[in-house]
């Protein structure tokens, strides 16, 4: 009985005995089911929070104040330095001096919670107010669908001119009216509409960034009565292998700007809009880690399920293993078929976890936000990889027990 013989005589057995094989291949399937399913769903979340993070621009790094957060950070019990934020000044003074070297914006965030008007119509308190200059939608890859952007006098004079989400449109427009050239109020001032920027989306269901405003950087500067508004300067490099160099540039000429002594600790921060994508990667890693300890506990209960079914093959099945060592099946030759048995089977309920386990973690990364259909190929590979190895596991003592039983015992066995 060679190897080829052991492998067909494993899958007439299967077949013989279909509702047992069915059963146990179910029990294989909850558990790659789990494991395939929930990192795929993590996989899928993973892409959709990084196309929705995508605007920000992966070439991009952000010179802000330090301790942005607010308040006062202590380090083994010193309070640290409270450096003043960069001014309206000193944003605008570093953009014309880097000009020189590639494109920035400058931006500042007004408000969070402003609530929009339009005639009798109005927004829930939730819209976000930004001021930015004419180059803020193309360093953070925003497209304007319809109207355009600010002009260079609207920059200049800081006119009340407005680029509004597509959220905000839909709730105060009505789909047969145009809201190029209308007007809407926020903070007791009206605003004319130049421009609608495109639909982003958002994660979980959260449109947020559809109800942004963008202002000019000027107007939102004049918003500011109490002088505390914080700037950030946003630079976008061409060469993402110069970012390092392009940062070093920048933090030099901040430093000139701010006013930093030789020797002196920078009074801002540098921060490269890369380090969101390594922290959103950090986190899908502890996710899976999680995901994977869960699927393998339920990996672990189906191996167990299918110990227990092996063993009862091997006790029903004792006269034909006397038989077949009375015809000189050697005890590899058992133990070959009663793993190869444990093998088919756990491939058989590998393959329906794997298509339940797509389809699952798919749609549940879809939930978050609309994203493409993904195929995690390196979870099936281990998927299967694990399906031969509880297999292995999970056939070796019953094959074990079988390859050692007497064939005489095994003969006179009722």
């Amino acid at each position: 009985m060679n190897l080829f013989e052991n492998v067909r005589e494993a899958l007439r057995s299967v077949q013989a005995n279909l509702l047992r094989t069915i059963l146990t291949g179910l029990i294989i399937a909850v558990g790659i089911t789990s494991l395939v399913g929930m990192l795929t769903a993590i996989d899928a979340m993973k892409a959709q929070i990084e196309e929705s993070l995508s605007g920000f621009g992966s070439n991009n790094f952000t010179l802000r104040s330090r301790g942005i957060s607010g308040g006062r950070a202590t380090t083994a019990g010193v309070v640290e330095k409270n450096y003043a934020p960069i001014t309206y000044r000193e944003a605008v003074a570093f953009q014309q001096k880097y000009n020189q070297r590639g494109i920035s914006t400058v931006t500042t965030f007004v408000g969070g919670s402003v609530e929009v008007k339009r005639k009798s119509k109005k927004t829930n308190p939730n819209s976000r107010i930004t001021g930015g200059d004419e180059h803020y939608f193309l360093v953070n890859g925003i497209k304007v669908e319809k109207g355009r952007n600010f002009s260079n006098v609207e920059q200049q004079y800081g006119n009340n001119v407005c680029v509004i989400g597509t959220e905000i449109a839909k709730t105060l427009f009505s789909n047969d009216e145009d809201p190029i050239n209308d007007y809407i109020s926020f903070f007791g001032r009206r605003y004319t509409i130049v421009g609608v920027m495109e639909e982003q989306g958002g994660v979980g269901g959260d449109t947020g960034a559809d109800r942004a405003i963008i202002i000019p950087l000027l107007n939102a500067k004049n918003l500011d009565k109490r002088g505390t508004f914080r700037y950030t300067v946003t630079v976008t490099t061409s060469d993402p292998l110069k970012m390092e160099y392009e940062m070093g540039q920048a933090t030099g000429m901040m430093r000139s700007v701010r006013g930093d002594g030789v020797g002196m600790e920078e009074s801002f921060e540098v921060v490269k809009s890369q380090t969101i994508g390594e922290r959103l990667e950090e986190i899908a890693g502890f996710l899976r880690i999680g995901g994977f300890g869960i699927g393998f506990i339920t990996l672990l209960g189906a191996a167990i399920g299918l110990m227990n079914i092996m063993l009862v093959s091997v006790t029903e099945r004792t006269r034909e293993i006397g038989i077949r060592k009375a015809l000189g099946a050697t005890p590899l030759r058992i133990r070959q078929q009663f793993l190869i048995e444990a093998i088919v089977i756990c491939i058989l309920g590998g393959i329906l976890g794997v298509i339940m386990g797509i389809s699952i973690g798919n749609v549940v990364g879809n939930l978050v936000g609309p994203g493409g259909f993904l195929i995690p190929w390196l979870w099936i590979i281990v998927a299967f990889c694990i399906c031969v190895l509880v297999g292995l596991l999970s056939g070796y003592i019953p094959a074990y027990k079988a390859s050692r039983l007497d064939p005489i015992e095994s003969l006179r066995y009722e």
